[in-house]
């Protein structure tokens, strides 16, 4: 949720964002002056994490393609992503635009599209945890969360832990 939150402050609009999950007190171990930075004052627990943003994804690339790439070093306990989505709810499978339409200009046109922002997070145990705020109820006390919001994104990041 501290993610989401972050990607709020951000506004809408934004490219996609990855971020490894450190535990927090290996990342001030390692890192003293960063303690200060982060707020953090006293013990750490053992289940605290630290998003650290990672470099954009390459222009262009599929998602799919981004992610099969991913690999991530033994410090880091899991990973987030951020994106941003346009759906159109309670739409048929069939619907496609035009033949030459611009898709998402089409797609924004529909009855019922609706801006999302998506996310996702994994950890190498396992456990998942999604939010998603529609940019049509644009609150904090609106923002959506659960384990299985999105699940085949959740799925996908979790494929980034697995050997191959």
């Amino acid at each position: 949720m501290d993610i989401e939150r972050h990607a709020s402050d951000q506004g809408w609009d934004q490219p996609i964002r990855v971020y490894a999950l450190v535990p927090t007190a290996d990342l001030v171990a390692r890192e003293p002056a960063l303690a200060e930075m982060l707020g953090v004052t006293g013990e750490v627990g053992p289940d605290e994490l630290t998003p650290v943003e990672q470099e954009p994804l390459p222009d262009g690339m599929p998602i799919e393609e981004a992610l099969g790439r991913m690999a991530w070093p033994d410090a880091v306990a899991g990973c987030a992503m951020v994106m941003e989505r346009l759906v159109l709810k309670g739409s048929d499978a069939t619907l496609e635009p035009p033949q030459g339409a611009d898709a998402g200009a089409w797609a924004r046109g529909q009855d019922g599209a609706e801006e999302i922002r998506m996310v996702a997070g994994v950890l190498r145990d396992g456990a998942r945890h999604s939010a998603l705020r529609m940019r049509s109820h644009d609150s904090a006390d609106e923002v959506l969360n659960g384990a299985d919001l999105v699940p085949a994104l959740t799925s996908a990041l979790a494929l980034t832990f697995e050997e191959e």
